[in-house]
């Protein structure tokens, strides 16, 4: 018999028991998957950073809104959350100004409800598999150590 044969990694999962190996790919898994969000997440999060930054770039360069807003519905493919937080409040907004019987107020008062909504589906959408890796990494142990029993 040959000591370092049998401690193979390969040799160790091949003979041991069904269960064991059922708990060892169910591991692999969901480390793959979790491996996946968290690089998926790090590419959403650095795009949203960087398009974030150009539209500030070029919300605060003083150049006329209403290009702002034709660009930001025209490049719809390439637009940023902030981006599209603006063109629904502008879009609100020119919406309901165009309304002879509102007060500026109620105009304003659009414009944030929609901005909050576009923000809320915006958030929505970054935070997507959040719980899927908090729920692995705080059950993952446990399954672990089901395996070795």
């Amino acid at each position: 018999m040959n000591v370092s044969q049998d401690l193979s990694i390969l040799h160790l999962i091949l003979n041991a028991s069904a269960v064991v190996q059922a708990v060892m790919l169910l591991l692999a898994g969901v480390s793959f998957m979790s491996w996946y969000y968290i690089f998926r997440k790090w590419f959403t999060v650095k795009a949203a950073r960087r398009q974030t930054e150009q539209f500030e770039r070029d919300f605060w360069s003083g150049g006329d809104l209403n290009s702002l807003y034709q660009s930001a519905i025209n490049d719809r493919h390439s637009t940023g959350s902030m981006e599209r937080i603006f063109e629904a409040g502008f879009r609100e907004f020119t919406k309901l100004r165009s309304q002879k019987n509102l007060d500026a107020k109620d105009v304003i008062d659009g414009s944030r409800r929609a901005m909050r909504a576009t923000y809320q589906r915006e958030m929505d959408s970054i935070d997507s598999h959040l719980a899927f890796l908090a729920s692995v990494g705080s059950v993952s142990p446990y399954v672990g150590l089901f395996g070795t029993v």
